[in-house]
């Protein structure tokens, strides 16, 4: 087979290649460098003649390389510390993403100015003089923390390295733009361009670079899920409408757990740590109401006690409704049949609505019991005991099953003052010998019901 041969241009100063000749090379500017060069393309000398002119990938061995322990750098609130793993990483990629408004700007200023070191901001939104303004009033030492109106991911990638910072900050990554890729910026495209970019920047120099997201309106990160994958932590910050408490989670972390949670407050100074995140969770009456029942669940290593408050009204329609708040509603409706099939408790015309107190978002299977011990407290108008913790996980045969991490929960109830604690009845060791906490040992949902109607 004859060989065929492609004529390109290609520079001498900087390897560009064009179809045609031109007087200067429109990648590096300089004069009279192109030439013409013939390239080979014929079929069969692909594959293993390309191959023996690659050079192989350098092998480590594992066995052989010392390990490092992540020298992290607290940014002063403990919640934010706690939810990336210990404190900032250097060389890390973070994400930091929430609803218009939320509080993101604010929170990231406020970790720049606990870093105590270099910062470089940089925001394709907002003027020199906003930035300046809301850093004065968030009480920020501007000595450390330098600014950049840039949208031009290759300028700022260059003026980082000049710069070294500690941390590179980013509002928001929807603003910038790569000029490698031919869209506008907010695109798909340059959003997975820039976050390249920023990612080759964090590992080669090991700066630490915050990328701040928008949510769109089915809440998911704008871009959509393409960044999740390139950077290292996904943080996501929530807030309940009704009051000053935001919680602070991440999807995503190669450095840390990504069950730790943080529970700030936002204040006029911007955000504070809540020094007991249970009372967040937990009604302010203290006395008893039908339909409220408190227990306690783990997120990450944190245990928080909340309350589960239950309404349980005859329906009007034919159809009886099943509305949850912060509960998995399948899990709802499980629950449901079991009081109906197991305990002959009649829900077929009752309509159930359930909430969890702080609008807490939860999956604990530990919270069974509380939730069906609401649903009777409220069907019987039957009032139960504030100060006594309800722990277990319901079977479909109304049998309760133990819960994992019990003692840092009975830790928890004893601190918050609880003095009695229903639990499924298993081996607890030394925990049942408590003399602030009494013990009620059930095996049954029936014998649960039966336990709190007698109280």
């Amino acid at each position: 087979m004859a060989e065929k041969h492609n004529t390109l241009f290609v520079c001498s100063k900087c390897d560009a290649q064009y179809s045609k000749w031109s007087g200067r090379c429109l990648e590096c500017g300089a004069w009279g460098t192109i030439s013409q060069e013939a390239q080979d393309v014929s079929p069969n000398r692909g594959g293993k003649e390309q191959m023996k002119n690659i050079k192989g990938a350098e092998i480590e061995d594992l066995n052989k390389i010392k390990a490092a322990s992540l020298e992290r750098s607290v940014v002063g609130l403990g919640e934010i510390d706690r939810v990336l793993g210990g404190g900032l990483v250097p060389g890390s990629l973070i994400l930091l993403s929430g609803e218009p408004g939320v509080g993101k700007s604010t929170l990231i200023a406020q970790m720049a100015n606990g870093l105590n070191d270099s910062i470089l901001y940089v925001s394709g939104e907002e003027s020199a003089a906003q930035v300046k303004s809301r850093l004065e009033r968030l009480a920020c030492n501007l000595n450390n923390i330098k600014f950049a109106s840039e949208t031009h991911v290759e300028k700022i990638v260059a003026a980082a390295i000049s710069v070294k910072p500690k941390l590179v900050i980013v509002d928001s990554i929807q603003t910038v733009y790569s000029s490698q890729v031919l869209s506008e910026a907010g695109s798909l495209n340059q959003i997975r361009a820039s976050a390249v970019k920023f990612l080759e920047l964090a590992k080669t120099y090991n700066i630490a670079v915050c990328l701040i997201g928008h949510i769109t309106k089915d809440g998911q990160i704008a871009g959509p899920k393409s960044l999740e994958h390139i950077v290292d932590t996904v943080l996501y910050l929530e807030t309940e409408t009704l009051n000053n408490y935001y919680i602070l989670r991440a999807s995503k972390n190669r450095f840390g757990s990504v069950n730790e949670l943080g529970i700030l407050e936002m204040t006029g100074s911007g955000f504070k740590e809540v020094a007991n995140p249970t009372a967040v969770f937990l009604g302010e009456s203290d006395r008893g109401l039908p339909g409220s029942v408190i227990s306690c669940i783990i997120e990450g290593t944190r245990p928080f006690l909340v309350d589960i408050q239950a309404l349980v009204t005859k329906t009007i329609f034919g159809y009886p409704q099943r509305k949850a708040s912060g509960f998995d509603l399948n899990r709802l409706q499980v629950l449901t049949a079991v009081l109906s099939k197991r305990q002959k408790v009649n829900l077929s015309t009752q309509d159930v609505i359930l909430n969890v107190v702080g609008g807490l978002k939860i999956s604990d299977p530990a919270l069974d019991l509380a939730v069906c011990l609401a649903m009777v407290s409220s069907l019987l108008n039957l009032p139960l005991d504030r100060r006594m913790l309800v722990l277990g996980e319901v079977g479909l045969g109304g049998e309760l099953r133990p819960v994992a991490k019990l003692e840092a929960r009975l830790k928890e109830a004893e601190k918050m003052g609880f003095t009695r604690v229903m639990l499924p009845d298993s081996k607890i060791g030394s925990l049942g010998k408590s003399d602030k906490i009494e013990i009620v040992k059930v095996k049954t949902l029936a014998e649960a019901v039966d336990a709190v109607a007698k109280d």
